[in-house]
């Protein structure tokens, strides 16, 4: 299955000079935060595939107007088509606001969702909207990575952690990278995974 991976940046190539063939393989769409409800309601229409969605940092809106026709996995393990996705949005808190968590705030919301986790019997891809603790984040605090993360990948070795929030042009991150067994993807803008 291909998968269309978005995050943070609402892509010209896709938004205004959208074309249906080039995305007519498309099975699924996973958004990692950051962009408008519009832009998410936008993809699910023109491409006719779901799309899953986590909070960013800046989605306060999505309380008050959610992206029509997707689905939040925000704190919740959701299966499509036997790929289990676990969703964790959010950012290392800065400043007061809604989807910034402290790293012991992380481990209790992964901890809330640990007995689903287990009885599904593991994650196949984590999306995320911070990445994991020295796994392509920033060393100041807004983009610093949670170590929760690292613990997940350790425990359950999930195939792929897909993550937005460290743009691609800050300080030349690199679009994937392995962690053990897992494949670390940074869906900044968008990126199509082949998931076989």
């Amino acid at each position: 299955m291909k998968i269309l991976l978005v995050a943070d940046k609402e892509e010209p190539y896709i938004w205004d000079y959208f074309d249906r063939d080039r995305f007519r393989d498309i099975g699924m769409i996973l958004s990692c935060g950051d962009l408008k409800a519009e832009y998410l309601s936008f993809l699910v229409t023109m491409i006719h595939a779901p799309l899953f969605y986590i909070h960013g940092n800046h989605n306060d809106s999505y309380g008050r107007e959610p992206p029509e026709g997707c689905v939040s996995i925000d704190g919740r393990l959701e299966t499509y088509k036997g790929i289990r996705l676990l969703g964790l949005g959010g950012s290392q808190r800065y400043c007061p606001g809604e989807h910034q968590y402290t790293e012991r705030q992380m481990q209790r919301r992964v901890r809330k969702v640990a007995p689903r986790i287990r009885r599904q019997k593991g994650i196949d891809i984590l999306v995320t909207h911070a990445p994991a603790l020295d796994l392509g984040d920033g060393k100041d605090i807004c983009h610093r990575g949670f170590g929760s993360f690292v613990d997940l990948m350790d425990t359950y070795e999930p195939r792929y952690l897909v993550h937005g929030h460290q743009h691609l042009c800050y300080n030349l991150q690199p679009r994937i990278m392995t962690y053990k067994s897992t494949t670390i993807v940074n869906a900044y803008g968008y990126y199509i995974l082949d998931y076989a």
